[in-house]
C-alpha cells in the first residue's frame, strides 16, 4: 500500500490547541469494526459501553518535560528536545541547524555541548546531571502541529492521570480522557484494568516520507509487560473476554509481545513493530483511540484494526460533527 492511501484533508481549524476543559467531557465515536456502524457518545459514558469481564488496557507511562530552552552563543534562541536519556549528563536530541561542538546556553547557568552521534543523530552533553533541572524548568513536548507554547498548565493536562514510570516525550493521547473517578465507575462495574509501559518517543510520530509504507523504519520503543498483566490478559482471552486497548501505544506493546502460541510473555525491551492493513491481531479486540495525523503510522494501525474504508468514513463523519483532532481531541471506540 502507499503512503497517499492514507491521506485526507484535516483543517487548521479541527486541530485541539488546547485540551477539553473536563477529560471526561471528549466526544466519543463508536464505530463497528465489522460494519462500519457508527454512533455518536460522550466519554463519559465509556462505563455503560463496557461489559463485565472486559479487560482495559493502559499505558502508565509518564511524559517528561524534555523541551528545553536554550541561547546560542549568537544570542538566538533555540529549542532542545531531548529524545533518549543515554546518562545522568547525556540525550540524544532533536535541534534544528545543529553545529557540532556547539555550547547552548539554558537558564540557571546550565551548559550543554552538541555532537553528532551518527549520520542523523545528535546528543547533547550537559556539564552536570539533568534530571532535576529537568522537571522544574523542562516544557512538555507537545507535539509541533498544536502551534504554541506549552503552558505550565500542561504539565498536568499532558498526562495521564496514572502515569507512574517516566520515559515518554509523547503522551499515550488515548489515555489523556480518564479521570480517577471514571476509572474507579469502571472498575465497580466488575471490569479489569491492567497497565502496560511504552515509552513513547520519536517512532510514534515519525512522519513516513516514503511511498510504499513497507519500506518505513520504525525508530525503536522501550515497552514492558509484567507478569501479572501477562497473566491477567492470558486469562481474559483464555476464558473469551475482550481485551481493550486504550491507544496505539498499548496495541503496539500486547501484540509485539505474542509468543507462537499467541499468549502475551512478560518482557523487557525495545520494539519497533509496524502495524499496518493486513496484520494479524493476536491479542487486541477493541481500541479506543483518539484521530490520527493524515499518512501516519497511527492512522495505518487503525486501518488494519477495522477497515480502511470504515475507518475513513468515521473521519469524514467527525470532521462533518466538528469533532476535535489530534493529541487533544476526541476519541473513537473501534469495537
Amino acid at each position: 500500500m502507499k503512503a497517499s492511501d492514507f491521506d485526507y484533508h484535516l483543517p487548521d481549524e479541527q486541530i485541539a490547541y488546547h485540551p477539553e476543559g473536563q477529560r471526561q467531557n471528549s466526544r466519543l465515536l463508536l464505530l463497528n469494526k465489522k460494519n462500519g456502524e457508527i454512533n455518536h457518545k460522550n466519554f463519559y459514558d465509556l462505563p455503560n459501553l463496557l461489559s463485565p469481564g472486559d479487560l482495559l488496557v493502559l499505558n502508565n507511562t509518564k511524559v517528561i518535560p524534555a523541551r528545553l530552552l536554550g541561547k546560542r552563543k549568537s544570542g538566538v534562541e533555540v529549542e532542545i528536545l531531548l529524545v533518549q536519556k543515554l546518562s545522568q549528563k547525556t540525550w540524544e536530541c532533536l535541534v534544528r541547524s545543529p553545529k557540532n561542538n556547539e555550547e547552548i546556553v539554558f537558564d540557571k547557568g546550565l551548559i550543554g555541548r552538541l555532537s553528532k552521534r551518527d549520520q542523523q543523530n545528535w546528543l547533547i552533553e550537559f556539564e552536570e546531571p539533568v534530571d532535576d533541572y529537568i522537571e522544574i524548568y523542562g516544557n512538555m513536548p507537545l507535539p509541533p502541529y498544536i502551534n504554541r507554547r506549552p503552558q505550565e498548565s500542561d504539565k498536568v493536562t499532558y498526562q495521564t492521570v496514572y502515569a507512574e514510570h517516566k520515559g515518554a516525550i509523547a503522551a499515550p493521547t488515548a489515555g489523556l480522557h480518564f479521570t480517577s473517578e471514571l476509572l474507579d465507575e469502571i472498575k465497580s462495574k466488575g471490569i479489569g484494568v491492567e497497565y502496560v509501559t511504552l515509552h513513547v518517543g520519536i517512532g510514534t510520530f515519525k512522519p513516513v516520507k516514503v511511498d510504499n509504507i513497507q519500506d518505513h523504519i520504525m525508530h525503536q520503543e522501550y515497552r514492558t509487560v509484567s507478569q501479572s498483566s501477562a497473566a491477567a490478559i492470558n486469562k481474559a482471552k483464555s476464558e473469551g473476554r475482550r481485551v481493550i486497548a486504550v491507544g496505539t501505544t498499548v496495541v503496539r506493546t500486547l501484540e509485539s509481545a505474542v509468543n507462537a502460541e499467541g499468549h502475551v510473555v512478560p518482557q523487557s525491551g525495545e520494539t519497533d513493530l509496524f502495524i499496518v492493513p493486513g496484520f494479524k491481531f493476536n491479542v487486541v479486540d477493541a481500541l479506543i483511540t483518539n484521530f490520527h495525523l493524515p499518512r501516519s503510522t497511527l492512522l495505518m494501525l487503525v486501518s488494519a484494526f477495522s477497515d480502511r474504508e470504515y475507518i475513513f468514513k468515521a473521519y469524514e463523519e467527525a470532521r462533518k460533527m466538528n469533532y476535535r483532532f489530534l493529541s487533544y481531541g476526541d476519541a473513537m471506540f473501534i469495537n
